[in-house]
């Protein structure tokens, strides 16, 4: 090669390094949020599109309105390649998941099945006998009835004040079908009662026994065959004594999330009519009770894992 090829080379070579010399030096180191931005960027090359939302109301005399909404996604980053990254600053553990992060992908747990909701004293009386039925065809099958239990009542939020009487007992024994009965408006009927004082069904709920209690102080009933999933679970998880919640124990064994908004949970338990919401807020709860309990009874003690474990170990080797 000639010397003025040479030269021509050698001024395209530094031409080049100084092109790249300013790209890198266009860039300013990145904080923390710029590369988990670049990083959420690197994962999608989708162009900017613009979403359409369609709300339908409609209004007291019957006409619908429909409402367009456009909002525009959010545009993004100019991308910088992975090479210029890596040598600003080495992959930190932050791209890696939050460890509430995994909890939130938990499938939700939900009652599926039929809601009877009762709220005066004839129709719980009614709702009530079809339970005894349900529970005596299924005492055909199993000696041993366990019904899922829980109660809500008004808080309130002024000190002094004590907190309203139990509005909503849900009952539940299977994966068909729920009761909330809105005793606030109701009342205990004696059959409702003769349930709550009968020994031989099972209640069962993380911390019932404080529900048992308020049952008993608010209408003068005493809850017999009281069952706590929490102590059942000290016995078969171990790890000492654990105070469970319902919402825990449904993530410890199910995977699942229970869902307990404060919206709901803390709401009016004594309005006139419940809500969908609440409805199916105080059904997840008595299903998820019993079918926790399923879930537990089934297991091995602690102890009796522990025993069987140390037989397999003192087997003599061939």
């Amino acid at each position: 090669m000639d010397s003025s090829r040479k030269g021509e080379a050698k001024e395209k070579e530094e031409v080049g390094f100084s092109r790249l010399a300013s790209f890198v030096y266009e860039y300013e180191p990145l904080s923390q949020q710029d590369l988990e931005a670049i990083e959420a960027t690197l994962q999608s090359s989708l162009p900017t599109t613009t979403t359409t939302t369609t709300i339908t109301t409609t209004t007291n005399n019957n006409n619908k309105r429909h409402i367009t909404s456009h909002s525009p996604t959010r545009r993004s980053r100019r991308r910088l390649p992975t090479s210029l990254i890596a040598l600003q600053l080495p992959r930190s553990p932050s791209f890696s998941p939050s460890p509430g992060h995994s909890k939130m992908r938990l499938p939700v747990m939900k009652f599926c099945g039929k809601i009877m909701y009762s709220r005066t004293f004839n129709d719980v009386d009614k709702a009530v006998t079809k339970f005894l039925k349900v529970i005596e065809e299924k005492k055909r099958e199993t000696m041993q009835i366990a019904i899922g239990f829980d109660i809500e009542w008004k808080p309130t939020f002024r000190k002094g004040v004590p907190p309203g009487k139990v509005a909503v007992m849900q009952i539940c024994c299977d994966t068909s079908l729920c009761f909330v009965l809105h005793l606030i408006h109701s009342g205990i009927p004696r059959n409702l009662q003769l349930l709550l004082e009968d020994s031989t069904v099972l209640k069962v709920g993380a911390g019932i026994g404080g529900d048992a209690t308020k049952v008993s102080r608010d209408y003068d009933i005493s809850i017999k065959g009281v069952e706590d999933l929490s102590f059942h679970a000290n016995q078969k998880l171990g790890g000492g004594l654990h105070k469970w919640g319902l919402a825990s124990l449904t993530e410890k064994l199910l995977s699942k999330q229970l869902k307990k908004p404060s919206k709901i949970r803390m709401g009016n338990w004594e309005t006139p009519i419940l809500s969908k919401e609440q409805l199916e807020y105080a059904a997840t709860d008595a299903f998820a009770s019993w079918f926790l309990y399923q879930t537990i009874k089934d297991l091995p003690d602690v102890q009796d894992a522990t025993d069987k474990s140390s037989e397999v170990d003192a087997v003599p080797q061939q």
